[in-house]
């Protein structure tokens, strides 16, 4: 079982910056591959980015050169760092846990999700 904490989250104008964390428990943290995804009202949960056991990273287009995620094993804390934010990135942002992953960007490939940190960004 592995539970997953997120925080960082907040209200912020366009163009700011956020840097998220979500806080694993277990010791095989570092087995798993963690992605963060986002959820705006009234839209589906959308995959934002991962990162594999290995550190390899992946993201979706509208977030590449503005995001950067990464992880600190040591820690069991995968981070998101979020620069130049605009309204559009404001959501509900999740990170996730799977022990396997074929296709990152899809929900049900994850074991575990945390509960969730607001982002906000104001024009």
């Amino acid at each position: 079982q592995v539970q997953l904490v997120e925080s960082g989250g907040g209200l912020v104008q366009a163009g700011g910056s956020l840097r998220l964390s979500c806080a694993a428990s277990g010791r095989t943290f570092s087995g798993y591959h963690m992605g963060w995804f986002r959820q705006a009202p009234g839209k589906e949960r959308e995959f934002v980015a991962v990162i594999r056991s290995i550190g390899n990273t992946y993201y979706t287009d509208s977030v590449k050169g503005r995001f950067a995620i990464s992880r600190d094993n040591a820690k069991n804390t995968v981070y998101l760092q979020m620069n130049n934010l605009r309204p559009e990135d404001t959501a509900v942002y999740y990170c996730a846990a799977a022990a396997t992953l074929y296709v990152a960007t899809r929900t049900r490939e994850y074991d575990y999700w945390g509960q969730g940190t607001q982002v906000t960004v104001s024009s």
